[in-house]
């Protein structure tokens, strides 16, 4: 397998700390891309012969403290790291947190990650084009919007949208496990909607999976939010759609927190992350805990090749 390409994230964050004490008893090519000087300053001494120099070590930089300079820093680790798979070199992209803050004062015009990486892509369409998904061993789960507010994710429910997130979701999943999934669609409202009662997005969402389900779909909803991940880990269902970000992510992180992986979809890479932050409050102390990077190299390594094909 070639080197997967592992992004160090924001470097006055935990992301090369965390990097680095999950390859200390891994046994899986990588190539890393964040700033040398900065990386030796968290205490771990990454191997050069694997490592991709990237920015300038020479600013005002304290951990827990994400600046310009920061962001710059993560922004060309990216830029880098993707340039590597371009070129055919790695494989797949494993990336650290990053701090959206930074890298908006760094001149990034995109929020994170799955913003940036679709652009570059040329991908413009989010739940068409691209999409957000979770995968841990406890549950799995799809979003339809991503980082907007609540009013605006409620607004903005949309059948076509829901259709085409069940058929990008449709292909990647079988991408990475071999087989379609049985996808359920999770209401927004109390009860999903209770006939109306409660409120009537859930007939747009209904007009969404049954246009799904006419395409070839295995998909059900809108179903009770309350109850739909609870029938999903019991194993009803592959995959849940959620309606707006928080919906999908406190089950997800509640469940399996350290056994999670947020990748995007649509990409015509695997691209993988752990599922939380840069830990901004516990950097440069070395007290990270690593499990949940460890998990998401070990994810990619074993997904990536079955992406590609």
């Amino acid at each position: 397998m070639k080197p997967l390409a592992i992004t160090l994230g924001d470097p006055a964050g935990i992301g090369p700390e965390v990097v680095l004490k999950a390859l200390a008893d891994l046994d899986v090519p990588v190539r890393l891309f964040g700033n040398r000087k900065l990386t030796e300053r968290s205490g771990a001494i990454p191997p050069i012969e694997r490592f991709v120099d990237c920015g300038s070590a020479e600013l005002d930089f304290h951990f827990g403290q994400g600046s310009a300079g920061s962001g710059a820093i993560s922004l060309q680790s990216i830029d880098a790291a993707v340039s590597a798979i371009e070129a055919g070199d790695c494989s797949a992209l494993v990336t650290a947190p990053i701090s959206k803050t930074a890298i908006a004062a760094a001149g990034a015009t995109h929020p994170g990650h799955t913003e940036l990486l679709a652009a570059r892509a040329g991908l413009a369409r989010y739940a068409f084009d691209y999409a957000m998904y979770f995968d841990s061993p406890s549950i799995r789960t799809v979003l339809l919007s991503v980082h907007v507010p609540l009013r605006e994710a409620i607004a903005s429910i949309n059948a076509d949208a829901i259709a085409a997130l069940a058929r990008l979701t449709i292909r990647d999943y079988a991408r990475l496990h071999g087989k379609p999934p049985r996808i359920a669609v999770a209401g927004v409202n109390p009860h999903a909607g209770e006939g109306g009662l409660f409120g009537d997005e859930e007939a747009i969402i209904t007009r969404g999976v049954d246009a799904a389900r006419r395409d070839g779909a295995s998909i059900e909803g809108p179903l009770p939010p309350d109850t739909v991940f609870l029938s999903a880990r019991n194993g009803k269902y592959d995959v849940v759609m959620a309606m707006y970000h928080d919906q999908g992510l406190i089950p997800v992180k509640t469940l399996d927190f350290e056994r999670s992986v947020n990748v995007t979809l649509g990409l015509p890479y695997l691209r993988a992350s752990v599922d939380h932050g840069t830990a901004f409050d516990i950097a440069g102390k070395g007290i990270a805990d690593a499990r949940p990077m460890r998990y998401a190299i070990e994810w990619t390594a074993r997904h990536a090749e079955r992406w590609r094909a």
